[in-house]
């Protein structure tokens, strides 16, 4: 599935949130979304997850806007992990990740072999299976999200949208989920995750855009778009540059006055 949205427009109230915003999301790439609080990642990816209308503007799912692609073919070809995710039920871990196969199933339906085979697949991605018969509600912050990156993992879908998923791991976990969200983009899905880790994000996605007040002000290879100026500008900060493998890193290490919003 290919998502192109063009002139993406939305205000919450007075306050602009998006504004001209297009991008583009094809099959086999992971693009990270990076840019400070508030430049309006999340409300980027609600809408073009279908989970939130824009005030103008089109999203297309392989040429097809949402309402004629149809709620069941949406469901299959999108898996969305949206931070602040919460589980009000105390729910056992295999069980939660079940859901995610629930656009797979019949009406009424039990779980089929491939449903169960799915679940599997998703808490060994995630590395998860060990707590798959605790109830969501003793898990760490840390131990839910990977619970939830593999309920998102189980829908086996051709995109996936990832809303900070390493914000609450460790670094070992960070890692795994960075390389796990990289392979299966290399599988051919279609991969887009909000980021603040700009080291995690340079290493890893194919490309970057960056958001500065609901618009895009760079989008490219990590390399053209993690720029000294771009960074002051976007988040007034200045780095310190790095090596390792050939793969170029940034780390934020001092900041600067605000600039003018």
């Amino acid at each position: 599935m290919r998502i192109d949205a063009t002139g993406l427009h939305l205000a919450l109230g007075a306050r602009p949130v998006l504004a001209g915003i297009d991008l583009a999301l094809a099959p086999g790439e992971l693009v990270g979304l990076i840019g400070p609080n508030g430049a309006g990642k999340t409300t980027l990816l609600r809408v073009l997850a279908a989970l939130q209308e824009p005030d103008a503007g089109t999203v297309r799912y392989d040429g097809l806007p949402a309402r004629q692609l149809g709620r069941d073919r949406l469901a299959r070809g999108l898996a969305v992990l949206m931070q602040g995710d919460e589980v009000q039920w105390p729910l056992r871990a295999d069980h939660l990740v079940a859901l995610g196969r629930l656009p797979h199933r019949r009406a009424l339906g039990g779980m089929s072999a491939a449903d169960h085979d799915a679940v599997t697949r998703a808490l060994e991605a995630a590395d998860a299976v060990h707590l798959r018969r605790r109830t969501v509600g003793t898990l760490s912050a840390g131990e839910r999200m990977r619970v939830l990156f593999a309920r998102a993992l189980a829908v086996e879908a051709p995109i996936l949208f990832a809303d900070e998923p390493v914000a609450a791991l460790d670094p070992f976990h960070q890692l795994q989920i960075m390389e796990l969200l990289q392979a299966r983009a290399q599988a051919g899905a279609g991969v887009l995750v909000v980021l603040h880790d700009l080291a995690l994000a340079g290493r890893f996605c194919d490309r970057l855009v960056l958001l500065q007040g609901g618009t895009v002000l760079a989008e490219g290879p990590p390399h053209e778009v993690l720029t000294d100026d771009h960074l002051r500008r976007a988040y007034a900060v200045e780095v310190q540059r790095g090596e390792r493998d050939g793969i170029g890193y940034v780390l934020p290490w001092s900041r600067i006055a605000m600039p003018e919003r």
